[in-house]
């Protein structure tokens, strides 16, 4: 293509810049194939000339498009396994020239540099790469350095550039031609600039991210978070708040990576409660039993382990069935239709599960505004992570809470009397359930379910009392579910008066993780009313 002076390409514009653009020369340059065919053809009806590189251009080539190898414009072949061929002044001084100004224009003129309106370029598949566990060595190669600078340098120039990243933008690129007659509007490229910004942000996130971890760096200087667009929500936690779900780059099964198999959108509460409930169901083996999590407003309403999923969940509606109406509700194996059935008694928001039976699925299905959701499988509670929230101004990160106690051999005895094996089971339960109550958090367990559950008051022995009182009002049983009952308490009793609850409400057992001014005053009660107490040594504050 012959190089257009300023003069004459000016005069191709029935607009001023801020407006509209002729594509007449685009580069193709993507690792993720498709569509890219289509898109070619429709450049090519219109005369639009196509430079690309390496196997994009060699997929054009096969498919019988007219294409003009990256080399034949810089005068230079792709070098060092291809991982330089667009990073010249012929690609970028085409693609960096402000339309609009003579100086630019007389340079690509004087130099022999054709224009670039069109850059569809998409990155290396770094993500994906480090998400199926490839080596250091691979995951390095997996990353783009021409890709970037070219999505960056259109984005940059998109007064007079369009910049597509994503092959789901095809069809809108195709769409604007048709209308335009070959032409971009200042607001399409705008839109598309925007983006273009955003995927390689996301992209560098990605990378530094890995990095820091690959080097152990627990808190690099600068941390940044990306997450891609899942959908845009109704409203936020209330009706006047605006909110979008995002998926970040952790390859961690939940609710971003399910399926939603029937049901109403799910909304910004939906969301976040789904998510509070699958994570502790998973703190189960279901090897070893079968779990379920009620969950309302983010804290356990119910927890119930059984030989069935129908079982647990009997056992986890028992502790406070006016509270589980309305709720989410998770398990840690399929959902069945012994379970299903047992569940569509009861106005549920949201089931979640690691799969679905044929009959349970049809079971749901008589209930069309229940949303059932599956994953391929749980997430390990024991896997590393972050966490994050915001705060004005910034943003708090920490690693997620993996740690854990999983039998008695991690427990100190502190009371003249040690817990027998009923009780220590029952214990052993009820901390991994505390774990994920909001904190001042007190659970009370018995038989392999919760008894009664206080959450997020300012002072403990409200949350013990709270508890009571919840197993107190369990319907249809003659006595309290907390007679008989162990006690879990996220963090140390600051003074007796937690302790002496639990003991007037009827438990038997208390584990807690000790630490406090006066843990002697706090055994000795215990001690006096024949508790037996053990000390984990570790806390579990949620927040």
């Amino acid at each position: 293509m012959d190089v257009v002076s300023a003069t004459a390409f000016r005069d191709t514009l029935s607009r001023p810049m801020s407006d509209i653009r002729p594509i007449r020369r685009a580069l193709l340059s993507v690792s993720d194939k498709s569509g890219l065919n289509e898109l070619a053809r429709a450049l090519a009806e219109r005369d639009i000339e196509i430079v690309s590189t390496g196997g994009t251009a060699a997929a054009l080539a096969e498919a019988g498009l007219a294409v003009i190898d990256i080399s034949a414009v810089t005068g230079f072949p792709e070098i060092l396994d291809g991982r330089v061929k667009t990073l010249h002044p012929k690609v970028h001084g085409g693609v960096l020239a402000d339309r609009d100004i003579p100086d630019h224009m007389a340079a690509l003129e004087r130099l022999g540099i054709g224009e670039i309106d069109l850059v569809v370029v998409n990155l290396y598949p770094f993500e994906q790469t480090i998400a199926g566990g490839a080596d250091f060595a691979a995951a390095i190669e997996n990353i783009d350095i021409g890709g970037p600078a070219m999505i960056r340098a259109a984005a940059k120039n998109h007064g007079s550039v369009v910049v597509v990243t994503e092959p789901e933008d095809y069809g809108g690129l195709i769409a604007e031609l048709r209308a335009t007659d070959g032409s971009t509007h200042a607001a399409f490229r705008r839109k598309l600039a925007a983006k273009a910004f955003a995927r390689t942000a996301a992209y560098d996130s990605a990378i530094a991210g890995w990095l820091a971890d690959e080097t152990a760096d627990r808190a690099p200087p600068w941390r940044s978070f990306a997450g891609r667009l899942v959908s845009e929500l109704r409203y936020g936690e209330n009706p006047h708040q605006f909110a979008a779900f995002y998926r970040t780059f952790e390859q961690r099964p939940g609710v971003t990576s399910a399926q939603q198999l029937q049901g109403k959108a799910l909304s910004f509460n939906n969301i976040a409660d789904t998510d509070a409930a699958f994570e502790l169901a998973a703190e189960f083996d279901p090897a070893q039993s079968a779990a379920v999590a009620i969950i309302k407003h983010a804290n356990p309403c119910g927890v119930g382990i059984g030989a069935t999923p129908e079982e647990a969940y009997r056992k986890a509606l028992r502790t406070d069935p006016v509270s589980a109406y309305g709720g989410i509700i998770a398990l840690n194996r399929p959902l069945d239709a012994q379970a299903a059935r047992a569940i569509v008694e009861l106005f549920t928001e949201v089931i979640i599960a690691p799969g679905v039976t044929a009959e349970g699925e049809a079971i749901v299905a008589d209930k069309p505004n229940l949303r059932l959701i599956v994953t391929d499988r749980m997430p390990d509670p024991a896997a590393p992570g972050l966490t994050f929230r915001s705060v004005a101004g910034g943003m708090l990160v920490q690693s997620r809470d993996t740690e854990a106690v999983t039998s008695g051999d991690d427990l100190r005895v502190v009371t003249e009397r040690a817990p027998n094996e009923r009780e220590m089971t029952d214990l052993l339960f009820a901390w991994r359930v505390a774990k994920h109550v909001k904190s001042n958090a007190i659970v009370y367990a018995r038989d392999g379910a919760t008894a009664g559950i206080g959450a997020g008051q300012m002072s403990r022995v409200d949350s013990v009392r709270i508890a009571a009182r919840k197993a107190a009002e369990a319907a249809g049983l003659p006595e309290p579910l907390s007679a008989g009952a162990v006690l879990a308490s996220d963090a140390f009793f600051p003074f007796p008066d937690g302790v002496i609850a639990a003991a007037e409400a009827g438990a038997t057992a208390v584990i807690q993780p000790g630490g406090s001014l006066r843990d002697e005053e706090v055994i000795a009660a215990a001690n006096e009313r024949g508790l037996a107490m053990v000390f984990t040594d570790l806390r579990h504050f949620r927040h």
